[in-house]
């Protein structure tokens, strides 16, 4: 197994635990798709992505429609994705996706975090180049031979796969999501669900006492609505 299969095995526990949290981030996906593809899923190949996240967490389809006419509706140009970028107590670089409407309060939210627990907010570049952006998708299990599919889907970019008790994940750069999306789709193979993640290409191993430092502040970025995901450097 590779690095993004214990990437994800260390992160599985601590994917968002509240529903309500979950259904909020999806919709702000939902808005982010609409605002660059359009509402609708069939020429919008990213929102087709979201709606299948959607459902895969289970997101009521009335909640999935309404989210659409709500982003379709409402005024998004204030809306933006801005990445945030630090370092936690005791070297650990940290990594911030945000989508927001309002910058300038996410920008102060997110400095109040770092300044509260001794952490430091970097400038632009500063700590994503220690992360490598990929994407991800997840497929039944069922009537595919994983060896097989890796050498067929090598061709679109895909560099590691491996199965677990929830089915197949797959992993490439960032910039391949297009071609793999298109090519499981023309298999008609399900796509359970997608998505992006950093990883980050060295970790450091921390004591007990300095990971609940890092995880304070790890905490209060979580918690924040405008914050989608947050990745680290830190040792799982």
């Amino acid at each position: 197994m590779g690095r993004a299969f214990e990437f994800r095995k260390a992160r599985k526990m601590k994917r968002w635990s509240a529903m309500a949290k979950t259904f909020t981030r999806i919709g702000k996906d939902i808005v982010m798709a609409v605002k660059e593809g359009g509402p609708n899923p069939e020429t919008n190949s990213r929102l087709r992505a979201v709606i299948q996240n959607a459902k895969a967490a289970n997101m009521p389809k009335d909640n999935v429609e309404r989210a659409i006419k709500k982003a379709s509706d409402k005024d998004t140009a204030n809306f933006k994705e801005v990445l945030f970028e630090g370092y936690a107590p005791h070297g650990i670089a940290v990594l911030i996706e945000t989508a927001t409407d309002n910058n300038n309060r996410t920008v102060a939210n997110i400095r109040s975090y770092f300044n509260k627990c001794n952490g430091t907010l970097g400038t632009q570049g500063s700590v994503e180049f220690m992360f490598d952006h990929t994407c991800n998708f997840r497929i039944p299990a069922e009537g595919q031979d994983v060896d097989e599919l890796e050498l067929e889907m090598i061709d679109f970019g895909v560099e590691e796969i491996f199965a677990d008790e929830d089915g197949i994940l797959m992993y490439a750069p960032f910039e391949s999501f297009g071609a793999i999306q298109k090519e499981l789709e023309n298999r008609n193979i399900e796509i359970l669900s997608s998505g992006f993640e950093r990883i980050p290409q060295i970790t450091k191993e921390v004591t007990t006492e300095q990971m609940a430092d890092i995880e304070k502040l790890l905490e209060k970025i979580e918690e924040d609505d405008d914050v989608m995901n947050v990745y680290h450097t830190m040792q799982e």
